[in-house]
């Protein structure tokens, strides 16, 4: 008696003809150790970029200082490391790593500039209590996930979702952040952009230049030009070459400028509620709802670009939906401890997954122990995060086209077999 034809969900691995050219490690099997190690870093340097930006950018405004900036920083760093072993055992299981988001940033700030707040006189009550009522709006929004996730609302949407249509999503998700690269860049000009002729020179020209070590080079282009990069940064930074700069410039510029090695404690361990108990508003809540739907959305079109450049077979909508309910619990657990910012997948790290050809989930679940090491010793996790901005930028513009060109090959594909 012949089988039962495969339900819609039950889907087959690519075709040979379909699969990502030397993919040399797909999600089932992980590198040797120490490579292991290394790339699992390596992904840790690169959601760092976002850890940082994000608290440098909200604390101040909130009303912190340095050492609430630390302490925001190795939360977000704690929650990220949890969010991410969440994923990669319960969630949709790819190698995908969970960090902050931008998109949070916007009803974030709505909230600092609420009028209940304005008449708050000290800095760091304010501090403590425009953080209380970001936890609350972040708890009230991680329902929104939750309820789509977890009850299968969001698979009947994710099956709709054929390949060509597909390919727009994740075009935006990442050719949309692109605001986030060579602007900032800009910046400081003169170590953003060796950054970037560096990383393109070690990835793509090198591996073919130098073919025995090409694959080193490919692999472990980010930590090697991050390297060289910071070093060149902070042999300016103590020759004095932005003594007489403006403040704006030696914000950037500088390795020593953003005060989180001196405000970060030596050993810490976040724990919830510890900025005290959340407080809640209607208004607040529902703006940070919106903002948790555009990161389901965006988070969708991510998971899509990390299962196909893991060499997994096309993420079943059930699978799907099952992870942004756990995205969900990761933005619940965001509000819990106090990190001002919500979760989505790491646009970046899923381009990261492109550049190096390395798909394996082992890899992302090194690199959330990172996270979590680095969230509990402070100080030598404030070291890694005083890297400066231009440089995560320029990193920033390589990876982000990753995602972006695995959009424009899809969508080329299927035109072609639908023509």
């Amino acid at each position: 008696m012949a089988a039962p034809p495969p339900k819609q969900e039950e889907l087959q691995p690519h075709a040979v003809r379909d699969q990502l050219p030397a993919v040399s490690y797909c999600l089932t099997s992980p590198p040797p150790w120490p490579e292991a190690i290394l790339l699992g870093f390596q992904h840790y340097l690169v959601m760092l970029g976002t850890t940082v930006i994000i608290p440098t950018a909200l604390v101040p405004q909130m009303g912190g200082g340095n050492e609430e900036k630390a302490r925001v920083v190795q939360t977000l760093l704690f929650v990220a490391g949890i969010n991410t072993l969440l994923q990669s055992f319960l969630g949709t299981r790819l190698p995908a790593v969970i960090g902050g988001s931008y998109t949070f940033v916007a009803p974030t700030i709505s909230i600092v500039l609420a009028a209940r707040y304005s008449g708050v006189a000290d800095p760091h009550e304010k501090f403590l209590r425009t953080m209380r009522g970001t936890q609350g709006a972040l708890i009230v929004a991680s329902t929104l996930q939750i309820i789509m996730g977890f009850s299968g609302l969001w698979r009947i949407v994710v099956r709709l979702l054929s390949p060509l249509s597909a390919a727009p999503l994740v075009a935006l998700v990442g050719f949309g952040l692109y605001e986030l690269g060579f602007p900032s860049v800009a910046k400081c000009i003169e170590i953003g952009l060796p950054e970037i002729i560096l990383l393109v020179a070690l990835s793509q020209y090198i591996p073919h230049l130098v073919p025995l070590l090409g694959t080193a080079f490919e692999r472990f282009a980010v930590i090697m030009s991050v390297a060289i990069v910071w070093l060149y940064a902070f042999f300016l930074t103590v020759g004095g070459a932005y003594k007489n700069a403006a403040p704006k410039t030696q914000f950037h510029c500088r390795t020593d400028r953003s005060g989180l090695v001196g405000g970060a404690p030596w050993i810490t361990v976040p724990y919830p509620f510890q900025w005290g108990a959340p407080t809640f508003d209607a208004g607040e809540c529902f703006a940070m709802m919106a903002a948790a739907f555009v990161a389901l959305v965006e988070s969708t079109g991510a998971f899509i670009a990390v299962s196909r450049y893991a060499s997994a077979t096309p993420c079943p909508p059930s699978v799907m939906s099952r992870g942004i309910g756990w995205q969900g619990v990761g933005i619940l657990l965001a509000g819990l401890f106090g990190t001002a910012n919500g979760c989505s997948v790491s646009v970046e790290n899923a381009g990261l997954l492109g550049l190096t050809r390395v798909g394996s989930r082992r890899v992302v679940q090194i690199s959330a122990g990172f996270m979590l090491f680095f969230s509990i010793l402070g100080k030598f996790g404030a070291v890694f995060a005083s890297i400066p901005g231009p440089i995560i930028a320029a990193i920033y513009c390589l990876l982000f086209a990753y995602v972006g060109m695995y959009s424009e090959a899809t969508s080329k594909e299927y035109i072609l077999l639908c023509s």
